[in-house]
């Protein structure tokens, strides 16, 4: 069955430490995606980018690979919502960590994954490598910390499923990722590399994250990004904004939030088209900006638009967003093509805001991300 699926490719990692520091963060976290030309003072990172078509778009590669590269965690996820974390009588223990979300999120939908990343070498990490494999995600490139423990993120799910997170890192598994630890064959053969901005924030992991993006692009794979902001795993907002901004223009797709416009921008309104444009460089193929229950907007060079949600009762958001790069991502694993047909892309777009969709209705992230039957199944009803 898995000949039968594209491929994709999520490098990532998790680790709690023996150490554990708290990190708490309030707000919503939303899909996100955007694309354009820039008026931002953005720290840039040169890479060297390896044979484009005549379309602008690396050549072609035989395969259908993304590589993701970010975190892996355990989230637990209240079995009730509207209590703080001291008033939840108990919590459903659910994989996460963007990366590793979108990995599985795309084998789910009938592609094929892989997830290069660290975790601590304990029973979460093991439970990880399992749930990796139990869902035919690729996990070659994993790696295990003996010496670090696996991240763990406690989630307070408010009535509306909106979350605050609670991080128990100092240091995690996944932050002690070193360059030398990569898979680059592995990351040279995808089509698409996507990744997060959490894997920036320390060192050696940070490093790392660079050296793969760089071994990516030169290799002519197509840089996805979701900054997915975890304000407080950075040591201050400045440096939050100016590591997220500092491999800005590297990347050939980028999905963002409402939420994350505005921190970017220093407060500027989100949807407004022209301060989403301020974000947009030259070398940006497709930005998306991702409204979570309203759906999505869209922007490439030639076109911008907005393609509707569907409605459905929020349980927890936890994984929504990465259900929709995981939507959008392996549509464009198997046809590069969707970025200059607006039609096809709306088209690919609605399938990523059903994935995002879906993923709320059930607690956890991992757990709740829907099959491609599941997904086609609730667009024919929405028609309906």
């Amino acid at each position: 069955m898995a000949a039968l699926h594209s491929t994709a490719f999520c490098l990532g990692s998790v680790a709690l430490s023996s150490r554990q520091e708290l990190s708490f963060r309030r707000g919503n976290v939303k899909a996100s995606a955007f694309f354009c030309p820039s008026s931002v003072s953005i720290p840039q990172l040169s890479f060297q980018s390896k044979a484009l078509g005549g379309d602008g778009l690396p050549e072609t590669k035989d395969s259908s690979l993304v590589v993701c590269f970010g975190e892996m965690l355990i989230d637990f996820v209240p079995t009730i919502n509207g209590l703080s974390l001291a008033d939840a009588p108990a919590f459903k223990k659910a994989p996460g960590g963007a990366p590793a979300n979108v990995a599985v999120g795309i084998a789910r939908l009938g592609g094929s994954s892989a997830f290069i990343g660290k975790v601590g070498e304990d029973e979460f990490g093991y439970m990880l490598a399992e749930i990796l494999k139990e869902n035919n995600v690729n996990s070659e490139g994993m790696r295990f910390d003996p010496g670090a423990r696996t991240a763990l993120a406690f989630v307070t799910l408010r009535n509306d499923g909106e979350r605050e997170f609670m991080f128990y890192r100092n240091p995690s598994a996944d932050m002690l990722l070193q360059e030398a630890e990569l898979d680059l064959d592995l990351i040279r053969k995808a089509k698409i590399f996507h990744y997060g901005s959490i894997s920036l924030i320390t060192e050696p992991c940070k490093s790392a994250h660079i050296a793969a993006a760089k071994a990516a692009k030169d290799a002519g794979v197509v840089l996805s990004y979701d900054p997915n902001l975890r304000l407080p795993l950075w040591p201050s907002a400045e440096s939050a904004r100016e590591g997220i901004l500092s491999i800005w223009d590297t990347a050939d797709i980028i999905k963002i939030s409402e939420e994350e416009i505005s921190f970017l921008t220093k407060g500027e309104d989100p949807y407004d088209d022209a301060v989403v444009r301020k974000l947009c460089h030259p070398n940006h193929k497709l930005l998306l900006v991702t409204e979570g229950a309203e759906g999505c907007r869209y922007y490439t060079k030639e076109f911008n638009g907005r393609v509707k949600g569907l409605k459905v009762d929020a349980v927890d958001t936890t994984g929504a967003g990465d259900a929709f790069v995981a939507g959008i991502l392996s549509q464009l694993a198997k046809d590069l093509s969707l970025l200059q047909n607006e039609d096809r892309l709306r088209e690919a777009l609605k399938f990523a805001n059903a994935c995002g969709a879906l993923t709320v209705k059930e607690r956890g992230a991992i757990p709740a991300l829907p099959t491609r039957e599941a997904v086609y199944d609730a667009i024919l009803h929405s028609v309906g």
